[in-house]
């Protein structure tokens, strides 16, 4: 158990504690998330992603040191990615985070992809709700790097960026749906790197050729986050996109949306653990066999385990 009060004044060891039962799935987890809903929505979400290498993590550094030099409380979720066959993940966000460990204002926090193929933790939203509660005003959830099935970012966040690098010119007229489709906010990282402007252009005729939102205009930053160039101007423009979200009332919109992608997530987890019982688990086991042959429709038996009590 956690003392909430501490969770809601802001106590980082209260903090910590609340995300470890969510992410572990201990006995208590649903029950603090419940405790917590009424406490949450309030903070403003930015989703990060994009290739691997493409310095995601030092954006998102620059960013928050950027935020809290204006008195922004923020919370940083940074996701890993999990080997499917050992469980493990390599959370090394936090030590590229280094800089603002000591920072009052900010908490950070890497958690395990935990098999999600979204490249967003199942768990990282309530992570999050966690940080909201907590009295976070900005929240910034970076995601893995495996490029277009990362679009569980744009369902957990209200302003999405893209990262790219000048090595990516190629290969924008390849990325159909997927990461291309999902940003709010373009930027081309290592801008001093050969190519930077060509990607730049791919990614702004790209961006005209399938049609921008009539009313936000989606911008394209040239970044060198290791120097901290460019920041101040990607800085703006999340705060423009909220602007425009609140003032044509889609930011409401898209809120309810998430929300209820969430309830159908929850529902889909919440039956497949009820769905399966001894009775289902041995039928499987004794008609394995005969499905396995063709000697009965896997379509047949799907059907006879729903009518199974």
């Amino acid at each position: 158990m956690i003392e909430l009060d501490k969770l809601f004044e802001g106590n980082k060891r209260a903090i910590s504690k609340a995300i470890s039962i969510i992410e572990n799935e201990e006995e208590y987890s649903k029950d603090l998330c419940k405790k917590i809903f009424s406490r949450t929505g309030k903070a403003y979400r930015i989703g990060i992603t994009g290739p691997p290498g493409a310095g995601k993590s030092t954006i998102t550094l620059r960013i928050a040191q950027n935020l809290i030099k204006s008195n922004h409380k923020v919370g940083i979720l940074a996701v890993d990615p999990t080997s499917p066959f050992t469980g493990g993940a390599l959370l090394g966000d936090r030590v590229r985070m280094q800089e603002l460990a000591l920072e009052k204002n900010v908490f950070v926090r890497s958690m395990a992809t935990r098999g999600s193929l979204g490249g967003l933790s199942k768990k990282t939203r309530d992570a999050a709700d966690v940080l909201d509660a907590s009295g976070m005003d900005i929240m910034i959830m970076e995601t893995v790097g495996v490029g277009q099935s990362e679009l569980d970012i744009a369902k957990a966040s209200d302003t999405t960026i893209v990262v790219l690098v000048p090595e990516s010119g190629d290969s924008i007229q390849a990325m159909k749906a997927g990461l291309m489709e999902i940003a709010d906010i373009f930027v081309v990282n290592k801008s001093d790197r050969d190519g930077a402007d060509e990607a730049v252009l791919a990614i702004k005729n790209m961006l005209e050729l399938r049609g921008q939102s009539a009313s936000w205009d989606i911008p394209v930053h040239k970044t060198i986050a290791s120097t901290n160039q460019g920041i101040v101007e990607l800085v703006n423009s999340i705060f423009l996109h909220k602007d425009y979200l609140i003032n044509s009332n889609l930011l409401k919109k898209k809120r309810i949306d998430n929300l209820i992608n969430m309830i159908h997530e929850i529902v889909s987890q919440e039956l497949k653990i009820n769905f399966w019982n001894d009775e289902k688990e041995n039928y499987l086991s004794a008609k394995i066999e005969s499905i396995y042959n063709r000697e009965f429709c896997v379509y047949d038996f799907v059907k006879d385990l729903f009518e199974c009590k």
